[in-house]
């Protein structure tokens, strides 16, 4: 417990810290870490609302307070040499909704409604940040585009006839060798009989045609789904992209790795997007870009063991990652294991 709260101070010492240095007009990556400090702190009082085990009013009360400064109503962030002034007026109105309503479940519910708020202005500010550091070559990328549009993969040709219409021309062609050629009719000649063979040769076309379709048509269904889900694109998973070929066995190699390198808090983000690409890859969740890491635990809220496993991880994942924490060998450790208990557990994952 105390080892908890000590954490706790770590953390609101780092939102103070970083209060020090936005009295002037602050830097967009300044303004991002000022951003996510607010949502792993609201992220940490809601937090004790889910464990059941809510903290004393003047603390709840203090660290919110530390939100409010760490964000205040109007400020200018400085981006491309220009000022931008930035509204967070609606934090506070969140927080004075939060404050004035007595039932504990809706005060739960409105901090997660602010986290995951402040976490998807977190991740518009990445883009940003990104977006500007790639804005230079933007002439030479349409270049490229232009170069690309002009192979010859990209020239749009006459469609040819599909698989299925070339079989079914075959068959059509073999099917009228069988019968001789009608000789034309003599005057005379009984138009009854002529009818009669030529219903006779389109039912029997018929017939083969339902044949050839359902004794083959199933299977040739099937592997056409089988093909389109054997495919699988590139996914962003919490910011990070994930290569199409990439599993949750690399990225799990990939955290140990770091681990070993004495980048613990690296490790477990890594280890925890390893557990996310694993339960999305056993259709127990479903990955997103726009989804947080508070999305994904209360996708398998009624899945018993596995949402237990899963918010501890998720607590220290935020604890580390969000908020700033220095992550110990014995945390690591910990997390790993938990990680190993919910991949392995054939129970949980029912």
């Amino acid at each position: 417990m105390r080892s908890i709260q000590l954490k706790q101070f770590v953390l609101i010492a780092s939102c103070a810290l970083l209060l020090c240095v936005s009295t002037h007009a602050a830097k967009l990556s300044d303004y991002q870490h000022r951003v996510s400090n607010a949502a792993a702190v609201v992220e940490l009082v809601a937090g004790a609302y889910e464990d059941e085990s809510h903290s004393e009013p003047t603390l709840i009360q203090s660290r919110l307070a530390s939100v409010r400064q760490l964000l205040p109503p109007k400020e200018d962030v400085e981006m491309g040499g220009q000022r931008i002034s930035v509204d967070n007026s609606w934090l506070l109105q969140a927080l004075t909704e939060y404050e004035k309503t007595p039932n504990q479940t809706k005060r739960a519910e409105i901090l997660m409604r602010i986290a995951e708020r402040l976490r998807a202005i977190e991740e518009r500010l990445k883009e940003i940040d990104k977006a500007k550091t790639t804005g230079s070559n933007k002439d030479t990328s349409k270049g490229r585009l232009a170069e690309i549009l002009r192979r010859p993969e990209y020239i749009q040709t006459a469609p040819e006839s599909s698989a299925l219409d070339r079989l079914l021309e075959r068959f059509f062609r073999w099917l009228g060798s069988l019968f001789p050629r009608a000789k034309p009719i003599r005057p005379g000649g009984s138009p009854i009989i002529s009818g009669i063979v030529q219903l006779l040769v389109v039912g029997i076309s018929v017939a083969a045609i339902g044949l050839l379709v359902w004794r083959y048509g199933p299977r040739f269904i099937r592997g056409r789904k089988k093909k389109k889900k054997a495919k699988r694109e590139a996914r962003i998973v919490l910011g990070e992209r994930l290569e199409e070929d990439q599993t949750a066995a690399d990225l799990l190699a990939q955290a140990e790795s770091l681990a070993r390198n004495g980048d613990l808090r690296a490790a477990i983000r890594k280890a925890y997007i390893a557990l996310l690409c694993e339960l999305g890859d056993r259709k127990l969740i479903s990955l997103a870009q726009h989804k947080t890491n508070r999305d994904y635990l209360n996708s398998v809220r009624d899945k018993g063991s596995l949402y237990s496993g899963m918010r501890k991880l998720t607590q220290s994942f935020e604890l580390h990652w969000y908020g700033f924490v220095p992550a110990g060998e014995t945390d690591w450790t910990e997390f790993r294991n938990g990680y190993r208990r919910i991949v392995m557990s054939d129970k949980s994952l029912t």
